[in-house]
């Protein structure tokens, strides 16, 4: 069962959408870096309010990505499902936004660990979570 369940995921149809999700994901994290990093380092902000403007702009932008080309199959087209879709994926991923912040807090405040690095793996601790919810949802 575990050996299908492993091959179903590198073979399957999902393992697909889960690459492309994943690219995706990669992409906008390196994204959302560069605004972390540029909100906290040249405009002056707290780390947890630039990554709180970093996250919801690359929520945006990996939305239209997965729109496009992850989830092409159930793209929501139209003005309307467009529109409709971006609101459950800001439910989805402004949902994940505490789960994301509490790693990043927690990481930094009592560990010690650099914002960036706590940023990243934040970003992974939440993405399993956005991509099931994003998967079953946003694009269902």
């Amino acid at each position: 069962m575990v050996r299908a369940l492993l091959r179903h995921l590198v073979d399957g149809p999902l393992a697909v959408r889960l690459r492309r999700f994943v690219t995706v994901g990669t992409v906008a994290a390196g994204v959302q870096m560069i605004l972390l990093w540029a909100f906290v380092e040249q405009a002056g902000m707290n780390y947890l309010v630039g990554a709180t403007v970093a996250i919801e702009l690359t929520i945006i932008f990996q939305y239209v990505l997965n729109n496009t080309w992850t989830f092409r199959a159930a793209r929501n087209t139209g003005r309307s499902a467009f529109l409709w879709g971006l609101v459950k994926t800001n439910i989805v991923r402004g949902s994940a936004i505490p789960i994301q912040l509490g790693v990043l807090y927690g990481l930094v405040s009592w560990r010690g660990v650099p914002y960036l690095l706590a940023n990243a793996v934040a970003i992974v601790v939440s993405g399993l979570y956005r991509y099931v919810l994003d998967a079953r949802w946003t694009w269902g």
